[in-house]
């Protein structure tokens, strides 16, 4: 008895390739409402598109309704294989660009919170260096959570991450930059600020509400955390600096970061000799990644700048 004829794909064009550059941008989204601001088109288009790529594949790739969006078992096997086909798309952009004598193409960044504007952290020199050096690069910079960080790294979705050093994985390399001192801060909205004597803020701390990353740094920062009073998480600087200004909470900011305060008279550093620990900022690039004389260039401008800063 013949088998039935199963229906076979035509060829792949670059209508295909956009179908599952959306599909793939869907499902890392975890559904068509939350892909809307990634993709920048509404649910209805992306809707159509999925449609249009389910016809295409003659396969049912994902169940959306009220209890959320899935994936189906197709769905899942299509998903990892366009994740492979745009590795290798992304490995052919690379060779080629490598081959050129003028070094081209893109060269994706994701960093931790606001590191950009530390005054140790020597950016826009290295930038301008790049400029000079690689004018036809293109740059794309994206701030993450460190674990979307680490991910994105490892699967080569960016060249290069900046992070505060936290753990070593495997997979990846780590070219430690510098270290910031973080100190304890309260606002001038809070009862502390008024307080002067150490014993007395120290006797008033284990009763002050404190907002803090909501994740694991160093056991130095976490040793400073132990007899406090969590109340609250916030992972980047500036709502974390939000929330202290507020006076309901005190936090840890990196020195440099919340000087402005400080200087303008809005904030003050609680028992500074006792209450500080370091962040060590790390550039991360995937161990046995993709060679490219871009990433190259860039990791050297950088390491070139940090020594030169005063």
């Amino acid at each position: 008895m013949s088998q039935p004829n199963r229906p076979v794909l035509g060829q792949i064009g670059d209508y295909e390739i956009r179908l599952l550059k959306l599909f793939k941008t869907v499902v890392e989204c975890g559904g068509f409402s939350a892909a809307e601001t990634e993709l920048n088109i509404s649910r209805s288009t992306i809707s159509v598109h999925m449609a249009n790529l389910e016809n295409r594949l003659k396969l049912k790739l994902c169940r959306r309704g009220r209890s959320g969006f899935a994936l189906t078992d197709d769905g899942m096997v299509i998903y990892e294989s366009a994740k492979r086909l745009f590795s290798k798309l992304e490995e052919f952009r690379y060779t080629v660009n490598e081959l050129h004598e003028q070094l081209t193409g893109e060269l994706k960044i994701v960093s931790s919170d606001n590191i950009w504007l530390e005054d140790e952290f020597p950016m826009a020199d290295v930038f301008a260096a790049l400029g000079c050096q690689a004018p036809d690069v293109n740059v794309s910079v994206d701030v993450a959570h460190m674990g979307e960080i680490e991910r994105r790294v490892l699967n080569e979705d960016a060249d290069i991450g900046f992070i505060h050093y936290h753990r070593d994985l495997e997979g990846l390399e780590y070219h430690h930059l510098y270290k910031v001192r973080c100190f304890l801060y309260c606002s001038d909205r809070h009862p502390l600020f008024a307080v002067d004597n150490d014993e007395d803020i120290t006797q008033q701390l284990a009763d002050s509400k404190l907002i803090h990353p909501g994740i694991y740094t160093n056991a130095e920062s976490s040793a400073q955390l132990a007899d406090m009073r969590l109340a609250g998480r916030a992972y980047h600087y500036e709502p974390r600096a939000a929330l202290i200004l507020s006076g309901q909470y005190i936090g840890f900011l990196p020195e440099s970061f919340a000087r402005r305060w400080v200087e303008s008279g809005r904030m003050k550093a609680l028992l500074p000799e006792q209450k500080n620990h370091d962040l060590g900022i790390t550039a991360i690039t995937r161990l046995h990644g993709r060679q490219s004389r871009l990433k190259s260039l860039f990791l050297q401008l950088l390491h070139a700048h940090l020594k030169a800063a005063p």
